[in-house]
């Protein structure tokens, strides 16, 4: 096989479909990048968890196909001077990569050896932009657990009804739920996709408003955007009733500035670290929220000025929780919504139900 290209088109390949290459593995065939030279030039990346497939445009001389280390081959195409880059494998397999004046031998690998990707057929499907399934994956992802002991909680339940995705993560701790609406043609459907997938997706997905499309069978999904696809396995077992987790018409409803609360609960937070956990203490009174957080290292305190609050109300959260769920929400004001310091805290829209996010207070201790 042969094919030349131009430098940094077959770069920005490498890179992304690395994102389903193993660095380090038992199994050197799926440390390798296959590459398909037909009609046009496709990059794979499987490590048996998800695989990654990207088509290029390049001019082929003969075709065929290889598996080549994938760590080496983006390293020596990414130094390359030249613009643009010929890559030849003889019977051996060895390949020959050329660029301006440089040259590489390096081994090849047989692709007979190279995994099958899992077939998911693209009939009916979920269709909507690259920007809005990013912002559904970022908004949702970080609530995904990461603890083993429950396998469905490791992934992100994807919901569809009546043209309606919702999109939910939790930990035991917190949950965040974004409702998009699509165009379909699958019937309701209820899927898990594994929260590592979705973060690789993130990563790739291109910043702009064309249309992607996800395929799913009972075993596997298949994301496709751009000259890109994306094929994951799916998680078994029953997800939460996230719907009767989620608190509704909590007494103290507060519109709050998202940006506001955000730089006052970061203050606080500065004396926190890994080695001096604390929850930031919030006591809702009057028109006053005040912050306070109390570690090894000393005292910190803020407050902001808030909507007249019904109760006082003091509640403990851990920062990076608060956090997270904050910065997730794609709008500037918020509806900050609680019952007591004991029970769930909620955040949803002003407007509407895009989204919530649901945060599990910290007990407080006298001195904290």
């Amino acid at each position: 096989m042969k094919f030349s290209c131009v430098k940094t088109v077959l770069s920005e390949a490498i890179s992304v479909v690395s994102h389903a290459v193993s660095p380090k593995s038992g199994d050197s065939i799926i440390e390798g990048i296959l590459i398909k030279c037909g009609a046009d030039v496709r990059l794979t990346g499987y490590n048996y968890k998800i695989g990654i497939t990207k088509s290029i445009d390049a001019t082929v001389y003969s075709r065929g196909t290889t598996v080549i280390n994938g760590r080496v081959l983006g390293d020596i195409v990414r130094k390359l001077a030249g613009e643009t880059v010929t890559i030849e494998v003889d019977d051996r397999p060895s390949a020959t990569i050329t660029c301006g004046a440089s040259v590489f031998n390096i081994m090849a690998m047989s692709p007979v050896d190279f995994p099958q990707l899992p077939e998911v057929e693209k009939g009916c499907g979920i269709s909507f932009s690259n920007t809005n399934l990013r912002n559904l994956i970022n908004q949702t992802v970080f609530a995904v657990s990461d603890n083993e002991n429950k396998p469905t909680h490791t992934g992100a339940l994807f919901e569809l009804e009546e043209n309606m995705l919702t999109v939910v993560g939790v930990d035991g701790y917190r949950m965040a739920v974004r409702h998009e609406p699509v165009i379909t043609t699958l019937p309701d459907a209820r899927f898990i996709v594994p929260g590592d997938a979705l973060k690789e997706i993130s990563r790739i997905l291109p910043d702009n408003d064309e249309m992607c499309c996800i395929f799913t069978n009972k075993k596997f999904s298949l994301f496709e955007f751009d000259t890109v696809t994306v094929v994951t396995r799916l998680l078994e077992g029953e997800f939460i009733n996230y719907k009767a987790a989620v608190p509704n018409n909590q007494p103290i409803a507060l519109r709050l500035d998202k940006s506001e609360l955000i730089r006052a609960v970061e203050r606080v937070s500065i004396i926190i670290s890994e080695r001096l956990k604390t929850p930031v203490r919030c006591l809702f009174e009057g028109t006053t929220l005040k912050l306070t957080c109390i570690t090894s290292m000393g005292k910190s305190y803020d407050e902001l000025i808030i909507p007249q609050c019904g109760e006082t109300v003091e509640i403990g959260f851990n920062n990076s929780y608060l956090l997270d769920a904050l910065k997730a929400c794609p709008d500037d004001e918020i509806m900050f919504e609680m019952k007591s310091g004991l029970s769930p805290c909620t955040i949803r829209p002003v407007e509407g139900n895009s989204f919530v996010y649901l945060i599990l207070p910290v007990r407080l201790k006298a001195g904290e």
